[in-house]
């Protein structure tokens, strides 16, 4: 079911990034951190249901709420001429390792066992 749904959402944004007209150079900045946010949130969520912890109601709200934090972040620093949106960046991208860490090592020991399983 994650797996089709997986695909969907890919197919779906091939299709609106092919056909979406190119963003202006004023405006990629939000989008970037948003998008980076947003990534953020999918890994979190991720990261969670591995863990069992997984609250649909804390992912949306966090999933939006990071993106408009930092794109209010973002906006900010363009107002103040100061590059305040690489902090939200720094955060943003280490906890994405964090959690793809956690991703992985799922993953890992969940091969690892399944091989000593078909061994045994």
């Amino acid at each position: 079911m994650i797996l089709i749904a997986i695909i969907i959402g890919c197919a779906v944004g091939a299709l609106i990034g092919i056909n979406a007209p190119i963003i202006s150079y004023t405006y990629s900045g939000y989008l970037a951190i948003a998008i980076i946010a947003a990534l953020d949130s999918v890994f979190g969520g991720i990261a969670a249901t591995i863990k069992g912890k997984f609250d649909m109601i804390i992912f949306v709200s966090g999933f939006f709420g990071n993106a408009i934090l930092s794109i209010l972040l973002t906006f900010l620093g363009e107002k103040l001429n100061v590059d305040i949106y690489l902090a939200a960046i720094v955060v943003f991208v280490g906890r994405m390792f964090t959690n793809l860490a956690i991703i992985r090592r799922h993953y890992i020991d969940k091969w690892i066992n399944k091989s000593k399983e078909s061994k045994s």
